[in-house]
């Protein structure tokens, strides 16, 4: 077969994210898919602790160590549930298991300064409504470090707490086929100044930072599941440097100010409901070096900014293989689009409901589409890049003649609109200085 351009982009944005770490083939565990290169981060045996063996009583061994000391399991399987009620450290090796009895949360962490290390928990109750866990955080100053969780309805939930740290844990969920009967890999909810990093979450719903402002969540791989992170009222949080494969949605922000999503790779997130970053009513929005490919709607723009005070700003972001890059609902002023890249999408920008995208402000961007030219040579357009697409008036106006994307039928329309321009299709937007890129400037 005769390799496209569209293929080769593909090729491309794939080499790219796997020579970064990125996506990587899937195989099946347990009804999960996971990547094989998942491993949780190593964390060094504490210097001293008092060593329990496999088989012991681990909430009595617990009990009897004082504020301060540290416990040291050896390989083997212990049974939950257990509660660490003070500032103790539990450590383990991947081959030394905390595994449910079926009911409940497995570790609840609850003292002040307490840390699970290094093990493996297995599994949870099954109780949604109880939010059954494998892990549970209740209290300010804990670590939970380089764990391997498998098969909990919720991973990782950390309620009502500060300075938490969720740092390099492999958490796979139960993957089962309905998102909605999953629970959430990790869960933030009523929690400030915490980390999450350097986690792989696959196979969960939803990795969630819910009424939890002034938090990071970086360096993230987030595989298979619903939301890669659903931000709700959650202002001041950083979004960096994660990667999103193969969720219906990359980065949902709600009710939410003041959030930067930087260095992040959304990629898969196809399907009717798909999108790579979705904002609903969120104002002072930062997306600044992200890379959407292969995604339904690369930015979904619902209602935001929602306040003549706020503005959000698009920067430096690649936008590659969308079947729309940005979809505009209701939201087309104080945004700006700054030197971002569209290369390889179906339809660059479209506003749901007719209207336009002219109160954007679009400035300095590069669109593979451009038919401008650039004379002078100094990288940018001599004539202003403007989205007149007819097919996209009729999707946007009429959105059943959506179910004819990417057919000869609309590619028809737009050549003859353009050939025999009898209707004037109504401007979308207008880029004035558009970027050309050097092989395209002549």
């Amino acid at each position: 077969m005769r390799p496209t351009a569209q293929r080769a982009t593909v090729i491309a944005v794939v080499a790219g994210a796997i020579a970064a770490g990125g996506v990587v083939g899937p195989r099946v565990c347990g009804g999960a898919r996971i990547s094989p290169v998942d491993v949780p981060l190593p964390v060094a045996r504490p210097q001293r602790c008092e060593q329990v063996n496999s088989g012991a009583d681990l909430q009595a061994a617990v009990d009897r160590v004082p504020d301060g000391g540290a416990l040291c399991l050896g390989d083997g399987t212990y049974f939950g549930p257990l509660r660490v009620p003070r500032a103790i450290t539990v450590w383990g090796s991947g081959r030394a298991v905390i595994r449910s009895r079926g009911e409940g949360t497995t570790v609840r962490l609850s003292g002040r300064g307490a840390a699970l290390l290094g093990l493996t928990v297995d599994g949870s109750g099954g109780r949604y409504d109880l939010e059954d866990a494998a892990v549970a955080v209740e209290a300010d100053d804990v670590r939970v470090e380089g764990l391997h969780i498998l098969r909990a309805v919720y991973g990782v939930l950390v309620s009502r707490a500060r300075r938490v740290l969720v740092r390099g844990n492999v958490v796979v969920g139960t993957g089962e086929p309905a998102l909605g009967l999953r629970g959430d890999g990790i869960r933030l909810w009523e929690t400030r100044d915490s980390r999450v990093e350097g986690n792989s979450v696959s196979a969960s719903r939803d990795v969630v930072i819910w009424y939890s402002p002034d938090n990071v969540v970086v360096g993230n791989r987030v595989a298979h599941g619903r939301y890669g992170t659903h931000l709700m009222y959650s202002s001041n949080c950083t979004v960096e440097r994660n990667r999103y494969v193969d969720n219906m949605v990359g980065v949902f922000v709600m009710y939410t100010h003041d959030v930067l999503l930087r260095g992040n790779v959304i990629a898969e997130s196809t399907g009717a409901a798909g999108m790579g970053l979705g904002l609903k009513d969120s104002g002072n929005i930062t997306a600044r070096g992200n890379t959407f490919a292969r995604v339904t709607a690369g930015v979904y723009l619902d209602g935001s900014p929602n306040g003549d005070d706020e503005a959000n700003t698009f920067e430096d972001n690649d936008f590659r293989l969308a079947q729309t890059a940005v979809v505009f609902h209701a939201s087309q002023r104080n945004n700006s689009f700054l030197r971002n890249r569209f290369r390889d999408n179906r339809v660059q920008v479209a506003v749901e409901g007719g209207g336009d995208a002219l109160g954007t402000r679009w400035e300095s961007n590069s669109f593979d589409d451009y038919r401008g030219y650039d004379l002078d040579g100094d990288g940018v357009g001599d004539v202003p890049y403007e989205v007149r697409s007819f097919s996209s008036d009729l999707t946007s106006r009429h959105p059943a003649l959506a179910f004819f994307a990417s057919t000869p039928v609309l590619a028809l329309v737009d050549a003859v609109s353009h050939i025999a321009p009898l209707f004037s299709p109504q401007t979308i937007l207008v880029d004035r200085r558009p970027r050309v890129r050097a092989q395209e400037r002549h």
